[in-house]
């Protein structure tokens, strides 16, 4: 098995489509579709159920590529350390941010750590709760920060900071006429939420919220965003629904 191959199955694997896959990979499809044959030869599986119509991964493709990912991750950080070694650094330190929190909320922690330990090389990973999760306990990450404390228990979680939860509306929205809004009151009116996938952690803690209001919530649009870019917030909202945030803008 070699690199090559791994590479091919990614590619096919996130594209389903073999004429998508061998032009992101700059190749033509037959090699393509000769190298995921040896993979499946060399792996004794099918990964692939494919048709004149479509491309899905077989239940052994989707477990294969839940590991694939690592490879490429455990080789780009043996690249990382070499080089940091190369320049002078005597360690590292490996940080995952997930759930939509950004470098920008970590200026004076990254600022302290580099004055403590000028010769450790800080690496920021921004990867899905869950990716943290499986990183952190496969020792790929050394520390990691999410919007939810739900880690299992091979893994301390400890709040750092809190911040309260808003929602975003647009400047002269009713809802305004409360001092302090009722939730029953926001879910009268559609919602633009996190997509889950992205911000696995934040969506548990309003999962958790809207559960305590006897109300179905309507959703008008998942959205991959960054919880940090309160910009991007605003302008979504204003055009297609209420957010609920953490963000605060300074």
């Amino acid at each position: 098995m070699e690199l090559r191959h791994l590479r091919c199955f990614i590619a096919v694997a996130e594209e389903l489509h073999f004429a998508r896959a061998a032009e992101r990979l700059h190749i033509e499809q037959s090699p393509l579709s000769r190298a995921i044959k040896e993979l499946e030869e060399e792996l004794g599986v099918v990964l692939f159920a494919r048709t004149t119509r479509s491309t899905r991964l077989t239940r052994s493709g989707k477990l294969f590529l839940e590991h694939v990912p690592r490879v490429f991750a455990a080789l780009e950080q043996a690249r990382d350390s070499v080089r940091a070694a190369a320049n002078g650094f005597h360690g590292q330190l490996r940080i995952a941010l997930s759930d939509g929190i950004t470098p920008s909320r970590l200026p004076a922690l990254l600022a302290q750590c580099r004055l403590d330990e000028p010769e450790v090389d800080i690496r920021l990973f921004e990867v899905p709760l869950a990716q943290q999760i499986k990183g952190l306990i496969d020792d790929m990450y050394d520390v990691g920060f999410a919007q939810s404390d739900e880690v299992g228990d091979s893994i301390l979680a400890d709040p750092v900071w809190r911040d309260p939860l808003m929602v975003v509306v647009p400047a002269r929205h009713p809802i305004l006429s409360h001092k302090r809004i009722p939730l029953d009151e926001v879910l009268r009116y559609p919602l633009v939420m996190c997509d889950p996938l992205v911000c696995e952690g934040h969506a548990r803690q309003i999962t958790r919220v809207l559960r305590t209001v006897d109300a179905e919530p309507l959703i008008a649009e998942q959205v991959a965003l960054g919880l940090d870019d309160g910009a991007d917030v605003g302008r979504l909202c204003a055009g297609a629904g209420r957010c609920f945030t953490n963000y605060r803008q300074s």
